[in-house]
């Protein structure tokens, strides 16, 4: 698990490869789940997203856009909010990392960190070694 703290919100992310969906159309994919944790005293919301994904091959996008999964949670004191997205990469390799803007009850937007996590297949932990 990949962890990252900001302004008293934790953010961790768990990847997972799915080769049932990466074999047959001749890329790799993973799911990657996260929970975002509110561990400070003010009421914060998630307004967006920023993803900057990397594969082997050192190719880069970047993807920005409102929220996440179609929501802007509201997370008060204590609360956590979890969802699970995916990404296809051509390699069998690469990396995710990014961060969320986030406001708080008084109209402060603020951003915070999304840890950076690998992503790898079986296939490219074979050639690692």
């Amino acid at each position: 698990m990949y962890r990252a703290v900001t302004r008293d919100i934790e953010v961790t992310v768990e990847p997972n490869f799915m080769p049932d969906r990466s074999v047959a159309q001749r890329e790799y994919f993973w799911s990657y789940t996260i929970v975002i944790t509110n561990t400070g005293r003010e009421t914060v919301q998630l307004r967006t997203r920023h993803w900057i994904i990397t594969d082997a091959s050192g190719r880069q996008q970047e993807v920005r856009g409102e929220g996440v999964v179609g929501e802007q949670p509201v997370l008060g004191p204590g609360e956590r909010f979890k969802y699970t997205s995916g990404v296809p990469l051509a390699t069998a390799s690469g990396f995710m990392t990014g961060r969320y803007q986030m406001v708080n009850e008084s109209g402060e937007r603020f951003e915070i960190d999304i840890p950076t996590f690998s992503l790898d297949s079986p296939e490219a932990r074979r050639t690692l070694n």
